[in-house]
C-alpha cells in the first residue's frame, strides 16, 4: 500500500466525520444500542465530568466524582445489556429521544486520529413530560482500522442540574 493510500484511508473530511456523529445519534435515538457499541474502539474511554462547587470540571475521573464514566468499552457493554433486557428500573419505561448535534470543529488531524469538538442539545420524553440536557462533547476518532471508531470521548454536560438519572441516551 502506497503512502497516498494510507493517507486517503486515514484522512476523514468535515463531511464524514458529521455523518459519523449524526449516525451514533441516530443509533441512540433508534434505541439501537448493540450497534451504537459498534461505533466505539475496545478501549474506548466514555467520560462524563461533574461541575465542582467552584464551577470547575472534575479533571481526574478515578479521583473525583463522575456523571458517567467507562473505562473502556466493557462498561459500555454492561450498560447497553441492562437496557436491553429491562434489568434498568431507571430507564423503565423507556424514554424517547432526539439528538441534535452543531458545530462540528475539527480541533486537530494528526496520523490516525482525528480530535473533533461539537455541541448538542438532547430532548427526551418520558412519563408526558420532556426534558432537555445540552453540552459539548470532546472526541478522539482512531481512523486506523476500515471505518471509524471513538477512541475517547468526553461529554461536557452544560445544564447540569437535572432531576433524574442521566443515561448514554440522553447525551
Amino acid at each position: 500500500m502506497s503512502a497516498t493510500q494510507t493517507l486517503e484511508r486515514t484522512t476523514m473530511s468535515h463531511q464524514d466525520i458529521c455523518q459519523f456523529l449524526y449516525r451514533e445519534a441516530r443509533l441512540l435515538d433508534d434505541r439501537r444500542f448493540d450497534e451504537w457499541l459498534q461505533c466505539y474502539a475496545e478501549n474506548a474511554e466514555y467520560w462524563m465530568p461533574t461541575w465542582t462547587d467552584d464551577d470547575e470540571l472534575t479533571t481526574d475521573p478515578h479521583s473525583q466524582i463522575s456523571l458517567i464514566y467507562y473505562a473502556n468499552r466493557k462498561g459500555l457493554e454492561d450498560r447497553v445489556y441492562r437496557l436491553n433486557t429491562e434489568r434498568s428500573t431507571a430507564s423503565t419505561p423507556e424514554p424517547r429521544t432526539a439528538h441534535f448535534i452543531s458545530n462540528v470543529e475539527v480541533l486537530e488531524q494528526n496520523g490516525n486520529t482525528v480530535e473533533v469538538r461539537y455541541n448538542w442539545h438532547t430532548l427526551s420524553h418520558r412519563y408526558q413530560k420532556t426534558a432537555q440536557f445540552f453540552g459539548t462533547t470532546f472526541l478522539t476518532l482512531d481512523t486506523s482500522g476500515p471505518v471509524p471508531l471513538i477512541a475517547r470521548k468526553k461529554i461536557v454536560l452544560k445544564d447540569d442540574y437535572i432531576h433524574q438519572v442521566i443515561d448514554i441516551y440522553h447525551v
